[in-house]
């Protein structure tokens, strides 16, 4: 994944962010650095409402749940390397991840299926406090057409194409069920959104120049589900375990006896 150049003319270069006149170009960082690096603004966003000014590294890294090292080198990918002995200005990083996340730009997002999980990610207030506003609903269902939620009115998918152009989409959301989803994503696709969230039980085809993230949310219980039959396994083991170990210090035990007698 490629990351907006992080700096230029006028931008906020960060904490030890020097970079280039005229800005730096596009530089490739790991999916799972992109992914941190959203959860470091999260919780520098707490820690400036606060009144935090700065935050060494060891202490942002405990709150991410991460080690020092990788948070380092993660925001060494959007050229932030702390001050020595001070570590980080919470306000400049905040304000540089979200220049580098590409916050700073204006978002638009789409959803694709207003069933039970998309009407509630429809009424979900979060997207829009966090600069992704949700400005156009679709469904097939006559019964949901022309319905509004949070002042949003339910296009059918058949208007898909011109709504999208008229709000400048910018991320599509799918919530339909699995065996719709593909041809939801390829409208969204020749509509020119190159970016989908998608929450529906299908794995989607699509161009290199997209990028989708899945959420899918029985995969995620169903991983969950292992790690309880994990602790309820190891539990049962527990007491079987005493016992075995018990029966094998007895018998070497006797062992040492047998042997210290025949000596």
């Amino acid at each position: 994944m490629t990351l907006p150049p992080h700096a230029g003319p006028g931008s906020d270069p960060g904490i030890g962010g020097a970079v280039a006149p005229g800005g730096s170009p596009l530089r490739s960082v790991p999916e799972a650095s992109v992914v941190r690096l959203a959860l470091y603004l999260r919780v520098l966003g707490e820690l400036a409402e606060q009144g935090t000014e700065t935050v060494s590294s060891d202490e942002l890294a405990g709150a991410s749940g991460v080690n020092p090292a990788k948070l380092r080198k993660d925001l060494s990918y959007i050229g932030s390397y702390g001050i020595r002995g001070v570590g980080y200005e919470v306000a400049p990083l905040l304000r540089h991840l979200e220049h580098s996340l590409g916050l700073t730009q204006r978002q638009a997002v789409a959803l694709v299926g207003v069933g039970n999980l998309g009407h509630a990610l429809a009424g979900y207030a979060g997207f829009a406090g966090n600069g992704f506003p949700v400005v156009a609903l679709f469904d097939i269902d006559p019964d949901l057409v022309g319905v509004g939620i949070n002042g949003i009115l339910i296009d059918h998918v058949d208007e898909l194409r011109r709504v999208c152009a008229e709000r400048g989409v910018t991320i599509g959301m799918i919530a339909t069920p699995g065996q719709a989803a593909q041809g939801v994503c390829d409208q969204l696709v020749a509509c020119g959104v190159r970016c989908i969230l998608n929450f529906a039980p299908a794995v989607l085809q699509v161009p290199d120049d997209v990028d989708v993230r899945k959420v899918d949310l029985a995969v995620e219980l169903q991983v969950l589900a292992f790690h309880v039959a994990r602790r309820h396994l190891a539990a049962a083991e527990g007491p079987l375990n005493v016992v075995a170990q018990a029966a094998a210090a007895a018998i070497n035990g006797a062992g040492r006896r047998v042997t210290g007698g025949t000596s």
